[in-house]
C-alpha cells in the first residue's frame, strides 16, 4: 500500500494582520518625532529666558555703576541729566572720546567710561566684539525733583535695551520723564516697524541731599 508524503501542516495567518508591526512602528515614530519637536520647543524658550535674565542682570550692574559715580561727585549731580530725548550708549549723540582717559575727571569721565560699559566693552569675544551688555542698550539719567535748600534732589539712572519677545510695552510720562522715555521709538521688530513691546527698561531712583 503506497503511503501519500507526509507534509507539515502550517498554521494560516488571518488576513486582517497583516502589516499590523509595521502600523505600529510608523505610529510610534510619529509619537516620537511629535516628542522631539516639543523637546527642541522648551529649549528654544529655556535660551531665550536666560538671555532675557542675563541682559536684565547687566542693567542692574550698569545701574549700580553710575549711581556710585553720581554719589561720588554728588555736588556736580545734575550736570548728570541727559534731557530727553538725549541718551548714552548706542548710537548716543553725545561726543564720547575713544579713550576715556583723556576725558576731564568727574561727569565727562563717568559718561566716557558708562557708555562704553553700556556698548559692552567690560567683555569682548574676538578681535573687537564687545559681547559684555545688552542689545541696543541705551542709558538715560532724569531728574524728578529738582536741588533745593534742604531738600533731597531725586534722580532716576534708567538703562533701556531691546527684548527677545514682546511683552507689555512701557507706559510714558512726559512730566517728569518717565523710564519709557529712554529708547522710546528705537525698537524694532523684524520687520522694522517700531515695537514697543520688545522695549525694556529698569531703573533705580537715588536722592542726593543739600549738605549745605
Amino acid at each position: 500500500m503506497l503511503m501519500a508524503p507526509y507534509r507539515k501542516k502550517t498554521a494560516l495567518r488571518p488576513a486582517g494582520n497583516t502589516g499590523f508591526s509595521l502600523l505600529e512602528v510608523l505610529v510610534t515614530i510619529v509619537i516620537l518625532l511629535i516628542g522631539l519637536l516639543g523637546l527642541a520647543g522648551l529649549q528654544a524658550r529655556a535660551l531665550s529666558s536666560q538671555m532675557e535674565s542675563y541682559q536684565r542682570s547687566q542693567a542692574l550692574i550698569l545701574l549700580q555703576d553710575m549711581a556710585s559715580r553720581i554719589n561720588a561727585n554728588r555736588k556736580n549731580a545734575s550736570s548728570y541729566v541727559t534731557p530727553v530725548p538725549q541718551y548714552l550708549g548706542t548710537g548716543t549723540s553725545y561726543s564720547i572720546p575713544t579713550d576715556c582717559t583723556t576725558a576731564a575727571a568727574g561727569q565727562p569721565r563717568d559718561f566716557c567710561e558708562w557708555n562704553n560699559a553700556l556698548l559692552g566693552a567690560a567683555e569682548t569675544q574676538g578681535v573687537a566684539n564687545n559681547v559684555g551688555a545688552m542689545i541696543g542698550a541705551r542709558g538715560c539719567i532724569y531728574q524728578t525733583l529738582a536741588p533745593a535748600s534742604g531738600v533731597v534732589a531725586i534722580y532716576s539712572i534708567v538703562v533701556a535695551w531691546q527684548g527677545l519677545n514682546n511683552t507689555a510695552a512701557p507706559i510714558v510720562v512726559t512730566t517728569p520723564p518717565s523710564p519709557a522715555n529712554c529708547g522710546l521709538g528705537l525698537y524694532k521688530d523684524r520687520s522694522g516697524a517700531t515695537q514697543e513691546a520688545l522695549h525694556r527698561v529698569v531703573t533705580l531712583p537715588i536722592g542726593i541731599a543739600d549738605l549745605n
